[in-house]
This record gives C-alpha cells, structure tokens and sequence, in this order.
C-alpha cells in the first residue's frame, strides 16, 4: 500500500495535476532537435510558479550544427549540504507507423496516458515539476542545494543537452543526481524499480577491402560483401565478458552497405555495430575484438574500423557505471522509495544508454535511475501509468527532504 503525503504536499503532488500536466507536454510534439516550444512551456510553468528558472543555450558546431536549449533551475538553501541533481529529457523519438491512438492526442484510457514520450520520459519530468514546486512551497529551511535540468537532444545521437551541461559547468558542484526515466519498463520489472547503473555503448563501422573481378569469374577476385559476413558472423560468436551487475554487453549490427556494381566482384563493403558494453570494455577492447574476430574469418582482404565521428572526445560514446548498495545516497533513496510506495524497490541495472551514463561516467556521480512505468517506448501506443507519476514524484519529494533538511 502507498504511504499518503502531508495535505499540503498533496496540493502539489496528485493524480489530477499530474494528468493536466502531461497532456499538455505530450500535445506538444518535440522530437530531438526540435524542442523549443516544450521547452518554453516547461520554462513557463516554473516562472508562473515562482520558481527559478532560465534558459541554457548551447551550439554544436562540429558534426550537427545544433543550436540547443536546456531549462535549468536550482533552489540554494541556507547552509552547506548536499547538491542533488534532478535531470530529465523533454524530447522524444518521432512519430512511427501502427498507431492506433492519437500520438499527440493524450488520450487518457484505464489510468493510462497515450502518447509520443509519455512514459519516455515526460512523466518522469513530470514528477520533477510536481517535487520541486512542493518543496519549495512546503519546505522553510534546507541545506545544500537542488539543481533541476530539463534537456534537449537525449534521443539524438550524442546527448547533445546534458554533455552541454557538463562542458558549461552547470553540474561542477553536484554531489548526487536522480534521473526520471522509467527505470523498471526498460528493465522489465514492475513498479518500483531502481536501477544503479547502466550499459554503456559505442558505434563503429568495419570495412572490408576486396579486390574487383568480372562475376563470371569470382574466384580472380576477393569478394569484399563475402568478407564483411564472414567478419560479421565471426563478431556475433564472441565470448562476451560478464559483469556481476551489469551482466554481458551485445553485438548488434545495424547497417550494410557493399556491392551494387553491374555484374561485378565488390572491392568494399562496410557494416556498422552498436555494442553495448560493460565494465572493462573500452576502446581498445572493442578493438582488439574485432581484430579477433578478422583473425577467425580468415580474411582473404584488409579491412579498417572506425568509431563514428563525434563532437570531442568525451561523448563519441556512452561509458557503463556503476553504484554502490552501500552508498549512503543508495540507502537513503531505497528508504524513500519503501516509505512512499510501501514496497521495496527491485535493484536492477539500465540495459541501455542514456544521459545517467555521462552523469555516473563522465561526472562521475552516484547515479540512481528512477521513474514511472508505462509500455511501447519508441514504438506506436506508447503509454505511460499515471499512478506511478504521482509516487515517482512523492519518492523525489520525500528523498530531498530527507538528505536536505
């Protein structure tokens, strides 16, 4: 059974206000690189409300030439204490075939919300709003301070919002941070969930050299399209190295391209990987991998990989991370979660990338995922349960007052 909040709290925290809030983000359409209008509604309703709350503008110069906006907020307290991190993406994936609901309609049907980027993750943002304008309306005195970042671009290729806050400063002095996406839904695990880690991730393509020679005669050639199957079914026999806590990565190919030339042997041929990764698995390990897997082939040819291109360094890819059962803000967060919910949360680990990656690799912060449960992210009738806004929101609530006053 749910533990009921304060009346006060429950001005600000409830199921009614949660709904009237998603519908009108879920009715604004804003895939990746097209977040303005969300943003300046989620800017809005904090100012309304008196919260603080400004506009963070960034320009990707190198690979997209994206000029992006963040809304970034903080309520500073009276004294030194803890700088918890609250961060969710505004954006969404775009509008795919198989509907059968409105996208953008917010069609509101057994306590389920419909629509693009309901459960991922404008709920979870949601929930942020609701417990960041309880506490400031609730809470007198506090120490330390919450920064609460609401970004763009996590869908795209680079999460270009979030590296933007880490490359301006905006999360320098941040000592914990909470991300709302639906942690148990990824994981597949019901309500409550808590995830204190994830995957990591990377992208390369390998390319196969040939050499080229008339199709009537194949065997004066070297068949680049031959070698890069070969190579590939090689990669996806890898022994994959398991984590206690993050299990084993995964070999996906995702692209080819190769051949196409008129009654011809190909001399190139290229496919492209995303492999998801886990502790140790680094750069040099993905390359040493494939130069195992080339080994195994027996390729008659030459062949090359390259990680795709990206705006520096640090965010070419994603790093996995984890965090510790025993780390205080690890403890603290499953109490609030056990007193909100009435139930003990399912410890699991994020299977996939997201912002937390930069936020517990990069930043190097004690990163907990959390949010509400729905179904069909990035696929038609995505839907997110309402309930599980209203409990996200009271868990975030009740875990600030707790480390804060």
């Amino acid at each position: 059974m749910r533990i009921e909040m304060k009346e006060e709290v429950s001005q600000y925290i409830h199921l009614e206000r949660a709904t009237e809030i998603l519908k009108d983000m879920v009715k604004i359409y804003s895939p990746y690189f097209q977040e303005k209008q969300i943003m300046e509604y989620v800017h809005d309703w904090l100012k309304q409300r008196g919260m603080d709350a400004m506009y963070h503008r960034y320009h990707e110069k190198k690979v997209t030439n994206f000029r992006g906006i963040n809304v970034v907020g903080r309520m500073k307290g009276q004294d030194e204490g803890p700088h918890v991190l609250l961060n969710g993406h505004l954006d969404s994936v775009e509008i795919c075939e198989g509907w059968t609901k409105d996208p953008l309609g917010a069609e509101v049907e057994n306590g389920k919300l419909y629509g693009v980027g309901s459960v991922d993750m404008k709920a979870g943002c949601v929930a942020i709003m609701m417990a960041v304008e309880a506490f400031v309306n609730t809470v007198e005195k506090f120490n330390g301070e919450i920064l609460y970042t609401f970004v763009s671009d996590e869908e795209g290729p680079y999460g270009l919002g979030t590296d933007a806050l880490l490359l301006d400063g905006i999360t320098d002095y941040a000592d914990v941070a909470i991300i709302t996406e639906p942690s148990g839904t990824f994981s597949g695990n019901p309500f409550p969930c808590l995830c204190l880690g994830a995957r990591g991730g990377w992208v390369y393509t390998v390319t196969t050299y040939g050499k080229s020679a008339h199709a009537a005669t194949p065997e004066r050639g070297i068949d680049a399209v031959e070698e890069a199957a070969k190579l590939m079914m090689a990669l996806k026999e890898t022994e994959l190295k398991e984590d206690p806590k993050l299990g084993k990565g995964s070999i996906a190919v995702i692209d080819f391209n190769g051949g196409g030339a008129a009654c011809s042997v190909a001399d190139k041929a290229s496919f492209t990987v995303f492999r998801h990764t886990v502790t140790g698995e680094d750069l040099s390990y993905l390359r040493n991998e494939v130069d195992k897997a080339a080994k195994k082939a027996g390729l008659k040819g030459t062949y090359s990989m390259k990680f795709r291109d990206a705006p520096h360094p640090e965010n070419g890819g994603f790093h996995p991370y984890t965090v510790s059962e025993s780390n205080p803000y690890t403890r603290a967060i499953k109490e609030s979660i056990r007193e909100v919910t009435g139930t003990e949360p399912t410890i699991d680990y994020f299977p996939s990338i997201g912002d937390f990656n930069y936020l517990g690799s990069r930043a190097k912060l004690p990163t907990y995922v959390f949010g509400p449960e729905g179904g069909n992210f990035h696929t038609s009738d995505e839907y997110v349960d309402l309930e599980s806004i209203v409990k996200t929101s009271e868990v975030i609530y009740d875990y600030l007052k707790k480390i804060l006053t």
